[in-house]
């Protein structure tokens, strides 16, 4: 079984930042697009940023767009997301993702990352919050 486990949340100010990590662990990373989300109460799960299995592809919810950034290391089966800049609306629980659909998914035009329905694994997310 696929398991991921954030950390690297907390308590920040605006315009501070932030660097999440995520661990994967039960299975073969590399064949797994990551993604981060965040979710705030009473709120749908939000699409923060993915990565493609190679880490060639990224891509970015206008919000976080140029902000942002995330990475993956497949040698220590880890992502991360790298938070700059940091808003108040940033405030959510985040988590991170894992979604196997293979390669096609990058050139075909689809949206699927953005769909928190369409990753198969999930963390137990790691709490941000950002201070006026």
């Amino acid at each position: 079984q696929v398991q991921l486990v954030e950390s690297g949340g907390g308590l920040v100010q605006t315009g501070g930042l932030l660097k999440l990590s995520c661990a994967v662990s039960g299975g073969t990373f590399s064949i797994y697009a990551m993604g981060w989300f965040r979710q705030t109460p009473g709120k749908d799960r939000e699409f923060v940023a993915v990565i493609s299995e190679n880490g060639r592809s990224s891509y970015y919810a206008d919000s976080v767009k140029g902000r942002f950034t995330i990475s993956r290391d497949n040698a220590k089966n880890a992502i991360y997301l790298q938070m700059n800049s940091l808003k108040p609306e940033d405030t959510a629980v985040y988590y991170c993702a894992a979604g196997q659909w293979g390669p096609t998914t990058w050139y075909s035009g689809s949206y699927r990352y953005m769909d928190s329905g369409e990753y198969d694994y999930w963390g137990q997310g790691t709490q941000v919050t950002v201070s006026s």
